[in-house]
């Protein structure tokens, strides 16, 4: 029988997040959205990083030690799942996983986030050829519903990566304010780029995760499968090309945080699935910063 995605993800929390640091992150995730209409739910003890003003000082007087309120959203607010399901993303990254187990991990556990908070989950994948979209709806079932549909069509046998197509089709499709979490390869910025993010981020929440590259690894056959060309073992294993590589990966890097920054977009990266819990940490903290 095949292993759950949606599984997967829980036990990737319940291994890098213990219990305190599981509602820290969810109350990062409450953060979000802005102007979001709340009610009293319960509450819980206070752990480092909870805002002061959300202690009931009368509580924790009974109590003896500081208790947090907890909030629920009246109404459900919208998680858009953004990502490539192009060929770029059957590659594998800098720790050597295929890119797309860690799109879908990162994917997961967002959209996981969300439906704890009883809010909606929705999807839009694709590559050069075009967008798929699926509705926003709620439950583990239509969750993994949506991961299947990530994991199951990145491949070398479909067209090349790319996002902007993706991008595009959310701001022709997409109305309702919602929050967008994008999880795609290191992005090459340009103006055109920055011009339609600047469009979607007037619109929107954006939450965005790169998944970082492989380095040049040592001598053997590199295969690029962004082009199918295969870079000669004497190529790879040139420290005038490793040098380039390097170069170029760094002009790429800064140009990308740069735009990123203009925009007041939070990214993190990630290179491997074990950094996704504290990567998505770190990202809501940044956004609710606005950092």
């Amino acid at each position: 029988m095949t292993t759950s995605l949606v599984q997967r993800v829980k036990s990737k929390l319940s291994i890098f997040a213990h219990r305190k640091a599981r509602g820290m992150l969810d109350g990062e995730y409450g953060s979000v959205f802005k102007g979001r209409s709340l009610d009293f739910e319960d509450l819980r003890a206070y752990v480092p990083g909870d805002e002061v003003r959300d202690i009931d000082w009368k509580a924790t007087a009974r109590h003896g030690s500081p208790l947090i309120r907890r909030y629920v959203a009246v109404r459900r607010q919208t998680l858009l799942l953004v990502t490539d399901t192009g060929r770029n993303m059957a590659a594998t990254s800098a720790d050597g996983e295929d890119k797309k187990d860690i799109a879908v991990m990162a994917l997961g556990i967002l959209g996981y986030l969300a439906l704890r908070h009883r809010d909606v989950v929705g999807l839009v994948a694709g590559d050069s050829a075009g967008s798929r979209s699926l509705p926003a709806k709620g439950g583990e079932a239509h969750l993994e519903r949506l991961l299947r549909e990530v994991h199951s069509r990145a491949g070398l046998s479909v067209p090349p990566s790319d996002l902007r197509v993706q991008l595009e089709h959310v701001a022709r499709n997409y109305r309702q304010r919602m929050l967008l979490f994008v999880v795609a390869d290191e992005l090459l910025p340009d103006p055109g780029m920055e011009k339609l993010l600047r469009r979607l981020r007037a619109q929107h929440e954006i939450l965005w995760l790169t998944i970082r590259d492989a380095d040049l690894g040592a001598p053997g056959e590199q295969y690029d499968v962004a082009d199918s060309l295969v870079l000669l073992s004497h190529l790879a294993g040139s420290e005038e090309v490793r040098r380039a590589y390097g170069l170029a990966s760094a002009e790429r890097t800064a140009g990308r945080v740069g735009m990123f920054r203009r925009l007041g977009i939070a990214e993190v990266t990630a290179g491997s699935s074990h950094e996704v819990v504290p990567a998505i940490f770190s990202l809501l903290e940044r956004h609710r910063h606005g950092r």
